[in-house]
């Protein structure tokens, strides 16, 4: 299969690494080329998608499969709807001029949605954000539906993993404070997040949308403490109040494993337990 992967940055890099060593013919393309030791066995391409001129000038017939996993290069409303909207239309007019287009992956956030008093959801709950941010993701989401070919969304948690410790770093330190309530997130490791979007992008029967986060939403209070457990370090403090009303959300990857996806790092333990193993 060749497979453009548009966004080859911390996950997307991964991601082409992986197709490539899967035997896939991979495209990769970001703003800039990447450092030499991500490049093997992938083909590096460098475009702005909002440049339909060079967009047209790229060396893209023939891709059957697209992974999206774009990002905003700033906070503001205008970077998101350039990233997750018009980059997206742009590219799959582009591709679909071609015709071998087959299958779009959208990488999304649950950022879509707005819900925040700890509950649980999954692909069926209703997406209403209040942020500009989970309503250009929205959107996006939309406009690969829209493609004309068999389309599926990847909505990841909050993507941890190697060269991304701040956590772990904060706890160590002893910076790290434990919030007032327990207030749930939902994570996933860079290689499953990677590995998702490629199990997504080989199966044949994956079309529609997924929650890609690991098997335990997490209270945060119960991350730094474990943390603070593994390494040594002295336990965060705070105004804790276990009693007290939740924040966040608890989002569940059923659906994704029940699709023969399985984790490598199901929960946060294996996850940061790997990292701190390094």
């Amino acid at each position: 299969m060749r497979v453009l992967v548009a966004g080859a940055g911390y996950v997307g890099a991964e991601l082409a690494q992986r197709l490539a060593l899967a035997g896939h013919e991979v495209l990769a393309l970001r703003r800039s080329p990447p450092p030499a030791r991500l490049a093997t066995g992938v083909r590096w391409l460098a475009c702005d998608l909002g440049d339909a001129r060079a967009l047209g000038a790229l060396p893209l017939a023939g891709v059957e499969a697209l992974a999206y996993l774009v990002a905003a290069d700033a906070r503001d409303d205008d970077a998101y709807r350039r990233a997750y909207v018009d980059g997206v239309a742009n590219l799959l007019v582009r591709l679909r001029a071609d015709r071998a287009l087959r299958r779009v992956l959208f990488v999304s956030s649950t950022s879509v949605y707005a819900q925040d008093d700890g509950d649980w959801l999954d692909e069926t709950s209703p997406t209403q954000p209040a942020h500009f941010g989970g309503q250009r993701v929205l959107e996006g989401e939309a406009a690969a539906r829209a493609s004309g070919v068999e389309a599926v969304a990847l909505r990841l948690g909050g993507i941890y993993g190697p060269g991304r410790t701040s956590l772990i770093e904060r706890v160590r330190s002893g910076a790290a404070e434990l919030p007032r309530a327990p207030h749930y997130a939902n994570r996933i490791h860079r290689d499953d997040a990677a590995r998702a979007c490629a199990h997504l992008l080989e199966s044949p029967h994956s079309a529609g949308c997924f929650v890609g986060v690991d098997c335990e939403p997490a209270n945060q209070a119960d991350v730094l403490r474990w943390l603070a457990a593994r390494l040594g370090a002295p336990s965060p403090r705070g105004d804790y109040d276990a009693n007290a009303a939740p924040s966040g959300k608890r989002c569940q990857g059923d659906l994704l494993r029940a699709n023969g996806f399985t984790f490598e790092y199901p929960t946060y333990r294996e996850g940061y337990g790997a990292l701190l193993n390094q």
